[in-house]
């Protein structure tokens, strides 16, 4: 119960700072022209925001694989979706670039199961771009579930296989 405490009171606090920062600065919604002259600043003028001068999705420059509306390379992306759809999605965010599954099961060994975190890292397709994690549990004599070690080797061959996915992707958008 404490750490549930202190994490809402650290919310409460970061939200706390972000209002009174809001308004601390009155000049910044409603900046004065002249004397006297108070008006709202016109749509066209430029705004400053707490996102910075790029704004809350960055750079405006459509860049390498950088689609609008996603926080990471959209190669990568589409390639990871593509090489992990056979497994069940838990969680994917195009914002953060994380995609995580599901425990699944190859019908032909029903006592191992395979759980993965893939991570895109970058808004460029580079080779360090992506990193794959991977869980492997089996069922112990009670029937139980216990983890088991994993070879980096599966990690690694998931990575290229995205990476490769990607390539093939990113050559198929230029033609």
């Amino acid at each position: 119960m404490k750490t549930f405490r202190l994490a809402g009171s650290a919310v409460a606090l970061a939200f706390s700072l972000v209002a009174l920062g809001a308004c601390d600065n009155s000049q910044a919604v409603f900046p004065t022209r002249g004397k006297g002259d108070t008006s709202p600043r016109m749509s066209n003028e430029k705004r400053e925001t707490i996102f910075g001068p790029e704004g809350m999705f960055g750079d405006k420059k459509k860049g390498e694989g950088a689609g609008e509306g996603i926080g990471v390379n959209s190669f990568l992306w589409r390639a990871s979706l593509d090489t992990l759809g056979f497994m069940p999605i838990a969680s994917a965010d195009p914002f953060g670039g994380t995609i995580i599954t599901d425990w699944y099961q190859l019908p032909e060994t029903p006592n191992e199961r395979f759980k993965l975190n893939v991570f895109i890292l970058d808004r460029a397709l580079r080779a360090d771009g992506v990193k794959v994690s991977v869980f492997k549990q089996g069922r112990d004599s009670m029937g139980q579930w216990v983890d088991v070690r994993v070879e980096p080797k599966m990690a690694t061959d998931l990575e290229n296989a995205i990476l490769t996915r990607a390539r093939q992707l990113r050559i198929v958008s230029t033609e």
